[in-house]
């Protein structure tokens, strides 16, 4: 007997959170790695849905926490996508007696998993620079810039995963599915402020912790050391493992078999113990080059987050941080002119910013464009030429197959409309002292509420559809010019 009509509203009802979930994930497997999808969406499981509130469960407090902190805006944007503008995601924790055990990776070695026990510290009648016999909390200095701070660091979408994943950290060191911490990516991109800040927040939050950091070069000329001095090896192990929070620059410079040696066995200590472990490189890790595979994939237990280069809206609010932390007053189109024109890294800009006020200083000029244009000339090989709306357009109906007329038309045909948010987006983007309404005045006299949603509509989509955030890529590269 076929179901009667009340019967199949409460039969599609009660599947309702399976078919979104599946749409969902159609969505999501378009974006994330293969790998990654498979690790951390695959394991996830639709409950229920009630109005626009969709109940999913995940199996432990941890998978959830890394779920959010690694693919937060992934997940709120297809959410309002498949959903709507209402839609709301609730997590319910697998009961533990339905999960299969955990497997926690051997360690290689004898690496004790006591702390008080295995810290073999031997007093000798001369002091030496790695421990203080007689104490358990060892006095160091951590070797932290305090101008590397959680207050100086500049948040955008070129940091935002590692910002997330370092302020949840200093407030549960140690206890977090981020363990360790892997940083990477291009010189002056903030790797080494954003550790240093996580060491400093740790510090302030926990006194009583110890937080030393160390850059791996550094490291590796201490090894060097303890092995050529007789009995001085073990004080050397001693004291990195009384460390809580090891922050550790440049890791790609430990190269040797026995440095490499000797971390591993650090890292497995410190590890086992529930201590912090934060690391940064200027390459991900599989693309170390000379390192042990038993340490490389415990440089993957964690988490590894790249830093990317900042955007022209990152850009300028690091420098007006910067003229609040060094007290001075410039004007805003030369901010603008330096943000537009200095696009490689931070360090750059700030190297920018600096040589406009010591040749303003020097010179008993007043800081200007020229000014700016100056230096900027100085330290970018090929300057940027400007980029104007004609160009923007001209390159959007290029890749488009699509005429001038069509793109400022009033047309609804899908194509043209995503022609013409793309358009907008990029003018935004890519064009300084480009307003809303200067945008839509020469987009066919739309309004700056309209250039606006076109552009929020185009960043809600390049997070949630592959394609269509390659379009946006390809047009960027063809506008921006090449950097040697």
């Amino acid at each position: 007997m076929a179901p009667s009509g009340r019967s199949r509203f409460l039969m599609n009802e009660n599947e309702r959170h399976i078919s979104v979930w599946s749409h969902f994930l159609r969505i999501v497997e378009q974006i994330v790695e293969p790998q990654k999808f498979t690790t951390w969406f695959k394991p996830v499981r639709p409950v229920s849905m009630v109005d626009s509130t969709l109940t999913v469960e995940v199996p432990s407090d941890f998978f959830r926490e890394y779920l959010e902190a690694t693919y937060l805006d992934v997940i709120k944007k297809t959410l309002k996508r498949v959903i709507g503008a209402d839609a709301r995601l609730v997590y319910l924790v697998r009961a533990v007696r339905s999960q299969q055990p955990i497997a926690v990776p051997e360690a290689a070695g004898n690496v004790p998993t006591n702390p008080e026990v295995s810290v073999n510290i031997q007093p000798s009648g001369n002091p030496n620079p790695f421990v203080y016999p007689g104490l358990r909390k060892i006095q160091i200095n951590p070797k932290l810039n305090p101008v590397y701070c959680f207050t100086n660091f500049i948040v955008g979408e070129c940091n935002k995963m590692g910002y997330t994943a370092g302020t949840a950290i200093s407030s549960s060191p140690g206890r977090t599915s981020f363990n360790p911490l892997f940083i990477f990516g291009g010189p002056g991109l903030g790797k080494t402020h954003l550790a240093q800040a996580i060491g400093i927040a740790i510090r302030e939050k926990f006194p009583e912790l110890v937080v030393l950091y160390i850059n791996g070069h550094e490291f590796k000329t201490q090894y060097v050391d303890a092995v050529n001095v007789r009995n001085k090896l073990t004080d050397f192990l001693g004291f990195y493992k009384k460390i809580d929070v090891l922050i550790v620059d440049d890791i790609q410079d430990l190269q040797g078999p026995g440095t490499q040696n000797a971390f591993f066995n650090i890292f497995n200590y410190l590890h086992q113990s529930g201590k912090q472990l934060i690391f940064t490189s200027d390459r991900a890790p599989v693309e170390l080059q000379n390192f042990e595979d038993r340490l490389l994939s415990r440089f993957k237990w964690g988490l590894s987050v790249e830093l990317l280069h900042p955007d022209y809206s990152t850009r300028l609010r690091m420098l007006q941080s910067l003229c609040r932390r060094e007290g001075v007053s410039i004007g805003e189109d030369v901010l603008e002119y330096l943000a537009s024109h200095i696009k490689t890294n931070f360090r750059e800009l700030e190297g920018a910013f600096l040589s406009v006020m010591a040749y303003a200083t020097a010179m008993h000029q007043e800081n200007s464009v020229e000014l700016a244009a100056k230096v900027t000339e100085k330290i970018v090989s090929n300057p940027v030429k400007e980029i104007t709306i004609s160009a923007v357009q001209s390159a959007v109906c290029e890749y488009f197959n699509i005429s001038a007329e069509e793109l400022v038309s009033k047309s609804r045909k899908r194509q043209i409309v995503q022609a013409r948010q793309i358009s907008m987006y990029l003018c935004r983007n890519l064009i300084s002292n480009c307003s809303l309404s200067t945008i839509g005045a020469e987009t066919g006299g739309k309004d700056h509420a309209t250039v606006l949603h076109s552009c929020n509509m185009v960043s809600d989509l390049m997070a949630t559809d592959r394609v269509f955030k390659k379009y946006v890529s390809e047009l960027e590269t063809r506008l921006l010019p090449s950097e040697a």
